[in-house]
Protein backbone atom coordinates (compact mmCIF):
# COMPACT_ATOMS: atom_id res chain seq x y z
CA UNK A 1 0.00 0.00 0.00
CA UNK A 2 3.02 2.43 1.08
CA UNK A 3 4.54 1.38 -2.26
CA UNK A 4 1.62 2.16 -4.39
CA UNK A 5 1.43 5.68 -2.22
CA UNK A 6 4.74 6.71 -3.40
CA UNK A 7 4.30 5.22 -7.28
CA UNK A 8 1.03 7.64 -7.42
CA UNK A 9 3.41 11.03 -5.80
CA UNK A 10 6.21 10.15 -8.39
CA UNK A 11 3.53 9.93 -11.60
CA UNK A 12 1.83 13.12 -10.45
CA UNK A 13 4.97 14.51 -10.31
CA UNK A 14 6.12 13.21 -14.02
CA UNK A 15 2.32 14.53 -14.97
CA UNK A 16 3.25 17.54 -14.06
CA UNK A 17 6.32 18.39 -14.88
CA UNK A 18 4.61 16.94 -18.52
CA UNK A 19 2.09 20.00 -18.79
CA UNK A 20 4.98 22.63 -17.70
CA UNK A 21 7.04 22.02 -20.65
CA UNK A 22 6.26 19.10 -22.43
CA UNK A 23 9.74 20.15 -25.04
CA UNK A 24 11.75 19.54 -22.68
CA UNK A 25 9.95 17.04 -20.27
CA UNK A 26 9.41 14.27 -23.24
CA UNK A 27 13.64 15.25 -24.34
CA UNK A 28 14.45 14.12 -20.65
CA UNK A 29 12.08 11.57 -20.76
CA UNK A 30 13.26 10.17 -23.86
CA UNK A 31 16.70 10.02 -22.57
CA UNK A 32 16.08 8.68 -19.09
CA UNK A 33 14.58 5.13 -21.37
CA UNK A 34 17.89 5.34 -23.42
CA UNK A 35 19.92 5.44 -20.07
CA UNK A 36 17.15 2.71 -18.65
CA UNK A 37 18.05 0.71 -21.05
CA UNK A 38 21.65 0.55 -20.50
CA UNK A 39 21.05 0.16 -16.78
CA UNK A 40 18.83 -2.99 -17.55
CA UNK A 41 21.59 -4.36 -19.85
CA UNK A 42 23.89 -3.94 -17.17
CA UNK A 43 21.18 -5.31 -14.30
CA UNK A 44 20.59 -8.43 -16.86
CA UNK A 45 24.21 -9.37 -15.93
CA UNK A 46 23.81 -9.37 -12.33
CA UNK A 47 20.80 -10.87 -12.61
CA UNK A 48 21.65 -14.05 -14.58
CA UNK A 49 24.92 -14.60 -11.78
CA UNK A 50 22.88 -14.68 -9.04
CA UNK A 51 19.95 -16.66 -10.21
CA UNK A 52 22.62 -19.04 -10.58
CA UNK A 53 24.84 -19.07 -7.68
CA UNK A 54 23.11 -16.25 -5.20
CA UNK A 55 26.26 -14.19 -5.49
CA UNK A 56 26.14 -10.53 -6.17
CA UNK A 57 28.87 -10.49 -8.86
CA UNK A 58 30.86 -6.98 -8.75
CA UNK A 59 33.10 -8.44 -11.07
CA UNK A 60 30.44 -8.02 -14.11
CA UNK A 61 31.19 -3.75 -14.19
CA UNK A 62 34.89 -4.91 -15.28
CA UNK A 63 33.26 -7.47 -18.01
CA UNK A 64 31.14 -4.23 -19.25
CA UNK A 65 33.71 -1.83 -19.40
CA UNK A 66 36.54 -4.64 -20.84
CA UNK A 67 34.00 -5.80 -23.34
CA UNK A 68 33.70 -2.78 -24.94
CA UNK A 69 37.30 -2.41 -25.13
CA UNK A 70 37.96 -5.39 -26.86
CA UNK A 71 35.15 -4.16 -29.43
CA UNK A 72 36.97 -1.39 -29.81
CA UNK A 73 40.37 -2.90 -30.47
CA UNK A 74 38.59 -5.67 -33.38
CA UNK A 75 36.87 -2.19 -34.58
CA UNK A 76 39.52 -0.21 -35.20
CA UNK A 77 42.44 -1.77 -35.13
CA UNK A 78 41.31 -4.58 -36.69
CA UNK A 79 39.26 -3.14 -39.14
CA UNK A 80 36.26 -5.61 -38.46
CA UNK A 81 32.82 -5.26 -38.77
CA UNK A 82 30.95 -3.92 -35.66
CA UNK A 83 28.53 -6.53 -34.91
CA UNK A 84 31.05 -9.33 -35.79
CA UNK A 85 33.67 -7.32 -33.27
CA UNK A 86 30.83 -7.47 -30.79
CA UNK A 87 30.00 -10.83 -31.41
CA UNK A 88 33.69 -11.57 -31.14
CA UNK A 89 33.97 -9.62 -27.82
CA UNK A 90 31.24 -11.18 -26.37
CA UNK A 91 33.08 -14.64 -26.78
CA UNK A 92 35.99 -13.42 -25.82
CA UNK A 93 34.05 -12.40 -22.13
CA UNK A 94 31.95 -15.71 -22.57
CA UNK A 95 35.31 -17.72 -22.33
CA UNK A 96 36.67 -14.95 -19.47
CA UNK A 97 33.48 -15.37 -17.38
CA UNK A 98 34.21 -19.26 -17.67
CA UNK A 99 37.36 -19.20 -17.01
CA UNK A 100 37.09 -17.14 -13.72
CA UNK A 101 34.54 -19.54 -12.40
CA UNK A 102 36.65 -22.80 -13.27
CA UNK A 103 39.82 -21.60 -11.53
CA UNK A 104 38.90 -19.27 -8.96
CA UNK A 105 35.37 -19.36 -8.30
CA UNK A 106 35.00 -23.16 -8.04
CA UNK A 107 37.91 -22.98 -5.47
CA UNK A 108 35.67 -20.83 -3.08
CA UNK A 109 33.14 -23.76 -3.14
CA UNK A 110 31.88 -23.95 0.50
CA UNK A 111 33.73 -20.69 1.61
CA UNK A 112 31.82 -17.83 3.07
CA UNK A 113 29.67 -15.69 0.35
CA UNK A 114 31.44 -12.54 2.23
CA UNK A 115 34.95 -13.65 0.57
CA UNK A 116 33.52 -14.65 -2.50
CA UNK A 117 31.94 -11.31 -3.83
CA UNK A 118 35.37 -9.88 -2.55
CA UNK A 119 36.83 -11.95 -5.16
CA UNK A 120 34.91 -10.74 -7.58
CA UNK A 121 35.80 -7.28 -6.63
CA UNK A 122 39.54 -8.58 -7.16
CA UNK A 123 38.60 -9.73 -10.69
CA UNK A 124 36.96 -6.41 -11.29
CA UNK A 125 40.23 -4.20 -10.09
CA UNK A 126 42.01 -6.57 -12.03
CA UNK A 127 40.22 -6.15 -15.44
CA UNK A 128 40.05 -2.74 -14.89
CA UNK A 129 43.99 -3.10 -14.62
CA UNK A 130 44.14 -4.69 -17.97
CA UNK A 131 42.48 -1.92 -19.86
CA UNK A 132 44.72 0.81 -18.37
CA UNK A 133 47.98 -1.39 -19.41
CA UNK A 134 47.09 -2.53 -22.52
CA UNK A 135 44.83 0.32 -24.11
CA UNK A 136 46.68 3.24 -23.37
CA UNK A 137 46.04 5.30 -26.42
CA UNK A 138 42.12 4.36 -27.11
CA UNK A 139 39.72 6.63 -28.93
CA UNK A 140 36.82 8.48 -27.66
CA UNK A 141 34.19 6.50 -28.80
CA UNK A 142 34.09 2.83 -30.72
CA UNK A 143 33.30 3.79 -34.52
CA UNK A 144 29.66 3.17 -35.32
CA UNK A 145 26.97 3.07 -37.83
CA UNK A 146 25.52 5.43 -35.76
CA UNK A 147 27.93 8.43 -34.79
CA UNK A 148 26.08 11.69 -34.60
CA UNK A 149 23.25 10.67 -36.70
CA UNK A 150 19.29 11.36 -34.63
CA UNK A 151 15.46 9.85 -35.16
CA UNK A 152 13.16 12.69 -35.09
CA UNK A 153 10.05 12.32 -33.19
CA UNK A 154 7.49 15.16 -33.20
CA UNK A 155 10.18 17.71 -31.62
CA UNK A 156 12.14 15.27 -29.95
CA UNK A 157 15.28 13.89 -30.97
CA UNK A 158 16.59 10.67 -30.42
CA UNK A 159 20.14 9.64 -31.00
CA UNK A 160 20.29 6.56 -33.06
CA UNK A 161 22.34 4.96 -31.22
CA UNK A 162 20.19 5.20 -28.23
CA UNK A 163 17.42 3.57 -30.07
CA UNK A 164 19.79 0.71 -30.93
CA UNK A 165 20.37 0.00 -27.08
CA UNK A 166 16.49 0.06 -26.68
CA UNK A 167 16.10 -2.45 -29.17
CA UNK A 168 19.09 -4.38 -27.85
CA UNK A 169 17.88 -5.03 -24.15
CA UNK A 170 14.26 -5.36 -25.62
CA UNK A 171 15.62 -8.74 -27.39
CA UNK A 172 18.49 -9.62 -24.13
CA UNK A 173 15.18 -9.47 -21.94
CA UNK A 174 12.89 -11.37 -24.21
CA UNK A 175 16.01 -13.83 -24.49
CA UNK A 176 16.15 -14.12 -20.75
CA UNK A 177 12.19 -14.83 -20.62
CA UNK A 178 12.52 -17.36 -22.76
CA UNK A 179 15.47 -19.21 -21.13
CA UNK A 180 13.92 -19.22 -17.31
CA UNK A 181 10.35 -19.82 -18.66
CA UNK A 182 10.80 -22.55 -20.95
CA UNK A 183 14.49 -24.45 -21.16
CA UNK A 184 15.34 -26.86 -18.46
CA UNK A 185 18.77 -24.88 -17.98
CA UNK A 186 16.65 -21.74 -16.63
CA UNK A 187 15.07 -24.44 -13.93
CA UNK A 188 18.75 -25.44 -13.43
CA UNK A 189 19.77 -21.97 -12.70
CA UNK A 190 17.08 -21.40 -10.32
CA UNK A 191 17.53 -24.52 -8.28
CA UNK A 192 21.11 -24.15 -8.29
CA UNK A 193 20.28 -20.67 -6.94
CA UNK A 194 18.10 -22.00 -3.88
CA UNK A 195 20.12 -25.43 -2.92
CA UNK A 196 23.35 -26.66 -5.18
CA UNK A 197 23.28 -30.24 -2.82
CA UNK A 198 19.44 -30.43 -3.90
CA UNK A 199 20.13 -29.67 -7.28
CA UNK A 200 23.12 -31.93 -7.99
CA UNK A 201 20.67 -34.54 -6.24
CA UNK A 202 18.01 -34.43 -8.85
CA UNK A 203 20.50 -34.74 -11.91
CA UNK A 204 21.23 -31.19 -12.35
CA UNK A 205 25.02 -29.96 -13.46
CA UNK A 206 25.58 -27.63 -11.18
CA UNK A 207 29.15 -27.07 -12.29
CA UNK A 208 27.97 -26.49 -15.68
CA UNK A 209 25.25 -24.44 -14.44
CA UNK A 210 27.27 -22.01 -12.70
CA UNK A 211 29.70 -22.08 -15.62
CA UNK A 212 26.97 -21.21 -18.44
CA UNK A 213 25.88 -17.98 -16.28
CA UNK A 214 29.39 -16.60 -15.85
CA UNK A 215 29.26 -16.89 -19.86
CA UNK A 216 25.80 -15.38 -20.15
CA UNK A 217 26.90 -12.49 -17.70
CA UNK A 218 30.17 -12.23 -19.96
CA UNK A 219 28.05 -11.59 -23.07
CA UNK A 220 25.23 -9.16 -21.99
CA UNK A 221 28.02 -7.09 -20.33
CA UNK A 222 29.64 -6.44 -23.96
CA UNK A 223 26.44 -5.63 -25.30
CA UNK A 224 26.07 -3.07 -22.53
CA UNK A 225 29.88 -1.86 -22.72
CA UNK A 226 30.15 -1.53 -26.68
CA UNK A 227 27.14 0.50 -26.90
CA UNK A 228 28.13 2.79 -23.75
CA UNK A 229 31.45 3.09 -25.83
CA UNK A 230 29.53 4.25 -29.00
CA UNK A 231 28.12 6.96 -27.44
CA UNK A 232 24.45 5.63 -25.73
CA UNK A 233 23.46 8.29 -23.01
CA UNK A 234 24.96 9.23 -21.08
CA UNK A 235 27.92 9.54 -23.48
CA UNK A 236 30.64 8.87 -21.46
CA UNK A 237 32.24 7.18 -24.37
CA UNK A 238 35.19 4.99 -24.52
CA UNK A 239 36.68 4.91 -21.23
CA UNK A 240 36.91 3.98 -17.45
CA UNK A 241 34.06 6.61 -16.89
CA UNK A 242 31.91 3.53 -18.27
CA UNK A 243 32.31 1.81 -15.26
CA UNK A 244 30.66 4.58 -13.16
CA UNK A 245 27.42 3.82 -15.15
CA UNK A 246 28.10 0.21 -14.48
CA UNK A 247 28.14 0.89 -10.83
CA UNK A 248 24.83 3.39 -11.21
CA UNK A 249 23.23 0.10 -11.63
CA UNK A 250 23.46 -1.40 -8.79
CA UNK A 251 20.57 0.41 -7.12
CA UNK A 252 18.35 -0.27 -10.00
CA UNK A 253 19.51 -3.87 -9.72
CA UNK A 254 18.14 -3.48 -6.20
CA UNK A 255 15.05 -1.67 -6.65
CA UNK A 256 13.99 -4.54 -9.15
CA UNK A 257 14.78 -7.66 -7.39
CA UNK A 258 17.96 -9.28 -7.28
CA UNK A 259 16.69 -12.47 -8.96
CA UNK A 260 14.22 -10.92 -11.35
CA UNK A 261 15.12 -10.21 -14.93
CA UNK A 262 11.66 -8.05 -15.43
CA UNK A 263 12.65 -6.18 -12.23
CA UNK A 264 16.34 -5.72 -13.77
CA UNK A 265 14.30 -3.66 -17.03
CA UNK A 266 11.89 -2.17 -14.78
CA UNK A 267 14.43 -1.32 -12.43
CA UNK A 268 17.21 0.21 -14.74
CA UNK A 269 14.15 2.07 -16.57
CA UNK A 270 13.26 3.84 -13.48
CA UNK A 271 16.95 4.91 -12.19
CA UNK A 272 17.58 6.17 -15.83
CA UNK A 273 13.79 8.37 -15.85
CA UNK A 274 14.92 9.66 -12.73
CA UNK A 275 18.33 10.88 -12.93
CA UNK A 276 17.86 12.42 -16.36
CA UNK A 277 14.85 13.98 -14.80
CA UNK A 278 16.75 15.10 -11.95
CA UNK A 279 19.57 16.22 -14.07
CA UNK A 280 17.09 18.41 -15.91
CA UNK A 281 14.88 20.18 -13.40
CA UNK A 282 16.76 20.14 -9.80
CA UNK A 283 18.35 23.34 -10.25
CA UNK A 284 14.74 24.40 -11.68
CA UNK A 285 13.06 23.47 -8.81
CA UNK A 286 15.26 22.84 -5.71
CA UNK A 287 18.24 24.93 -6.27
CA UNK A 288 18.75 24.36 -2.37
CA UNK A 289 20.31 21.10 -3.19
CA UNK A 290 23.20 22.52 -5.40
CA UNK A 291 23.67 23.09 -8.88
CA UNK A 292 25.67 19.17 -9.38
CA UNK A 293 25.55 15.71 -7.71
CA UNK A 294 21.98 15.48 -6.87
CA UNK A 295 21.29 13.27 -9.59
CA UNK A 296 24.41 10.93 -8.68
CA UNK A 297 22.87 10.21 -5.01
CA UNK A 298 19.06 9.86 -6.39
CA UNK A 299 19.47 6.77 -7.72
CA UNK A 300 20.65 5.71 -3.88
CA UNK A 301 17.98 7.52 -2.37
CA UNK A 302 15.59 5.66 -3.87
CA UNK A 303 16.95 2.13 -3.52
CA UNK A 304 17.08 3.02 0.44
CA UNK A 305 13.37 3.98 -0.22
CA UNK A 306 12.11 0.75 -1.87
CA UNK A 307 14.49 -1.35 0.73
CA UNK A 308 12.56 0.17 3.36
CA UNK A 309 9.34 -0.91 1.97
CA UNK A 310 9.87 -3.93 0.29
CA UNK A 311 13.42 -5.00 1.26
CA UNK A 312 13.12 -8.32 -1.88
CA UNK A 313 12.79 -5.10 -4.54
CA UNK A 314 9.70 -4.79 -6.54
CA UNK A 315 9.74 -7.89 -8.09
CA UNK A 316 12.34 -9.98 -6.47
CA UNK A 317 11.72 -12.95 -4.72
CA UNK A 318 10.64 -13.05 -0.47
CA UNK A 319 12.64 -15.07 1.59
CA UNK A 320 9.85 -17.36 3.57
CA UNK A 321 11.37 -18.89 6.73
CA UNK A 322 9.73 -21.79 8.99
CA UNK A 323 9.76 -20.83 12.55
Amino acid sequence: MVLAGVGVVLLAILVFLAFDGPQKFFTLFAAGIALGAVYALVCLGFVVIYRATGIVNFAQVGMVVFGAFVTYNAVYTWGWNFWLSMLFSAAVLAVIGIGFERFALRRMTGKPIFSIILLTIGLYLLLQSLIGAIWTNAKDTIPNPWIGKTVSLGSVNILQVDVVTMVLGAAVLASFFALFRYTKVGLGMRATAIDQEAALAQGISVPGIVALSWAIAGAVAVIAGTMLGSGATPKVGLGLGISAVALQALPAMVIGGLDSPIGAVIGGLVIGVAYEMAVGYQTQYIPSLGTSGFADVLPYLLMVLVLLIRPSGLFGTRDVQRV
